[in-house]
């Protein structure tokens, strides 16, 4: 549907976009934009190995590769190419029906340093 231009919900699962996207909970719209217009920053859907899909936020780009990281994971990325991208999140969806645009996230990625801290507080609180 994605690649018909459609928009797509799709339930997300796991932690891997904590805080920003609660696995089990949280529901993500996803649209395909094309890969030219993907940015560092955007939330994407990608196939990243021959069975294997994940959620994640686009940390670098060099020409046709990118480098994603979950915004819960503190270490470990995967890297595809723009042609692997099926859709770019448009919009997070909340258990309350509150829909988010999810911004490019500049002041998280640069906190990565202090992450396990800030996921560790997050994680016992909720």
């Amino acid at each position: 549907m994605l690649s018909e231009g459609r928009e797509v919900v799709l339930r997300t699962k796991g932690n891997s976009m904590d805080p920003f996207i609660r696995g089990g909970e949280d529901s993500v719209m996803l649209f395909n934009r094309g890969p030219e217009s993907i940015q560092t920053g955007d939330i994407v859907l990608a196939h990243v190995t021959s069975d294997r899909y994940v959620l994640h936020r686009v940390i670098d780009i060099e020409g046709n590769v990118l480098t994603l990281m979950g915004d819960g994971n503190l270490i470990g990325t995967e890297v595809c190419t723009r042609a692997d991208v099926l859709g770019t999140a448009i919009k997070i969806i909340k258990p309350s029906g509150r829909e988010i645009v999810p911004g490019k996230a500049v002041l998280w990625r640069k906190l990565k340093p202090a992450r396990r801290y800030i996921l560790a507080i997050y994680r016992r609180i909720i």
